[in-house]
């Protein structure tokens, strides 16, 4: 089984979010899919299977499979346009729950073409300003819970408790999002009750994110950067029901996986 390993939303190794990309030349049960991703042990695997000029596409984290992972998308349309079709500009992906998505190549830039998921407003939950370790302003809802703090700075010094943040176990993760000081708008991503304490670059939250500051800044395009250790930067467009989400990716590694 051919295997890249791509780090997503960087300009560098060693930055952004590291994706497991497998390429498959039939269909392989979901158990021995989850357990290669638990074997690579990277934030999420992707797997790709052609099906003419489309990929199918799922995305597995060590101990489950994912409805949506941006920076494994990103990484797959790197694998796509850089390796798989050499000098293509764009490739299709067929996804059970999203429907298709897109990646096209953009200068040095790969761009995602996903779902919108606005956000609700909705109560600040007990406990969770305590469980984050800082001054929350708003919390809003979708896949994940949004929390809104003061400022560029208070996103960079949090230092959650993460054994209070396993508590909740009714979110598929924490955002922690201000305004940013020389950017549009910067986050971090807790994902406790899957198994992530700190993702390092979620492509899948600015579908999220995207509209929730498209509205508040008053601006359509917008640069993003997610304040992790690793950190990442994306360039965003909400494009009303759909949003594009994009970055830049290199390769880690190359090789085959024995099986």
């Amino acid at each position: 089984m051919r295997y890249y390993v791509v780090d997503a939303f960087t300009d560098h190794v060693f930055g952004g979010n590291p994706a497991g990309v497998c390429v498959l030349d039939a269909p392989v049960p979901d158990a021995l899919m989850q357990q290669i991703a638990a074997e690579n042990n990277l934030p999420d695997t992707a797997f790709l299977l052609p099906d003419g000029d489309v990929y199918g596409l799922r995305w597995f984290k060590p101990r489950m499979e994912v409805d949506l992972c941006g920076h494994a998308t990103l990484a797959s349309g790197y694998v796509v346009t850089q390796f798989l079709s050499p000098g293509s500009r764009r490739a299709a992906f067929r996804t059970a729950q999203c429907g298709m998505l897109y990646a096209e190549r953009d200068g040095d830039r790969i761009m995602l073409d996903f779902p919108a998921r606005r956000a609700v407003p909705c109560a600040v939950p007990d406990g969770l300003a305590e469980a984050l370790g800082t001054t929350i302003l708003e919390t809003y809802q979708s896949r994940d819970t949004l929390a809104v703090v003061e400022s560029e700075a208070v996103v960079a010094a949090m230092r959650p408790d993460f054994t209070k943040l396993k508590r909740y176990s009714d979110t598929f993760g924490f955002v922690v999002t201000a305004k940013g000081s020389r950017i549009d708008f910067v986050s971090r991503f807790f994902g406790t009750s899957i198994g992530d304490d700190e993702d390092p670059v979620t492509g899948s939250s600015h579908a999220t994110l995207i509209p929730f500051w498209s509205e508040r800044l008053h601006k359509t395009k917008m640069t993003a950067a997610q304040l992790s250790a690793r950190g990442g930067v994306l360039y965003c467009e909400d494009k009303g029901e759909r949003v594009f989400i994009g970055g830049k990716a290199v390769c880690y590694l190359q090789g085959e996986i024995l099986l």
